[in-house]
């Protein structure tokens, strides 16, 4: 297989240092963090804030790249780490969805990411629920028992 390069695009700034720090997920904590935008990437922001949510996809640069199995949180016998949200994975990219509190030039501030403090960014795109939110009506997310 071909390596696959990844150019930052930014970094977080946020309140968390270490890995237990961070909430389990973002969503579930109200911490307001900055993403900062790299000057190359900066006139990418046009328009940013006609959203009032982010995905945000960055890169778990702290996380155990060389493990396949985990324990989720409240279970007691490990699965494989595609079936789990765990950080510790063969490509270590975190997904968040955030909501934009405001813009400043070329930061971007946000509520429920759960990124460490100098986490490096990789993406921005701008949420829509109605292509990112599959409705429970339809069937919904959930995970089979």
């Amino acid at each position: 297989m071909t390596a696959i390069e990844c150019i930052p695009i930014g970094v977080v700034r946020s309140p968390y240092r270490v890995r237990g720090d961070a909430p389990r997920q973002g969503r579930l904590a109200d911490t307001v963090a900055e993403i900062h935008v790299l000057d190359t990437y900066v006139p990418g922001l046009e328009g940013v804030e006609r959203s009032s949510h982010l995905i945000i996809l960055y890169w778990l640069d702290r996380a155990e790249r060389g493990l396949l199995f985990a324990k989720p949180p409240g279970e007691t016998r490990e699965r494989g780490v595609f079936s789990t949200r765990s950080p510790a994975r063969p490509n270590p990219i975190g997904l968040g969805i955030v909501d934009l509190v405001r813009r400043e030039g070329d930061v971007l501030v946000v509520r429920g990411l759960d990124a460490l403090d100098g986490t490096p960014v990789l993406d921005i795109k701008p949420y829509s629920p109605e292509i990112d939110c599959i409705p429970e009506a339809t069937g919904g997310w959930h995970i089979k028992k």
